[in-house]
């Protein structure tokens, strides 16, 4: 788990200029990179549904539908976050 500061000076020492998802520095994962794209911040989405639940007494089906329609429904452009879906047990 990662908060803003140690987040920041990690993404500084590797040289990456992501933009990051308010709200849910204890749910990056990492960056994500591929040959047609910028880097992009990456988080678990799980995770960032737990923090929305925990920060907004919801219950999973209210932080889903939040996340889904006013997260993953948001582009802020080319440098938008990504969010990993884990395999559970993994």
């Amino acid at each position: 788990m990662m908060n803003r500061i140690v987040l920041e000076e990690f993404l500084i020492e590797s040289g990456w200029t992501v933009m990051l998802a308010d709200g849910f520095d204890y749910a990056f994962v990492g960056v994500t990179e591929s040959i047609d794209c910028k880097p992009k911040a990456c988080y678990d989405k799980e995770k960032c549904i737990k923090i929305l639940q925990s920060e907004n007494d919801w219950t999973y089906v209210e932080a889903v539908e939040y996340f889904d329609y006013n997260v993953i429904g948001a582009y802020v452009g080319e440098n938008t976050p990504t969010f990993l879906q884990p395999i559970e047990g993994k």
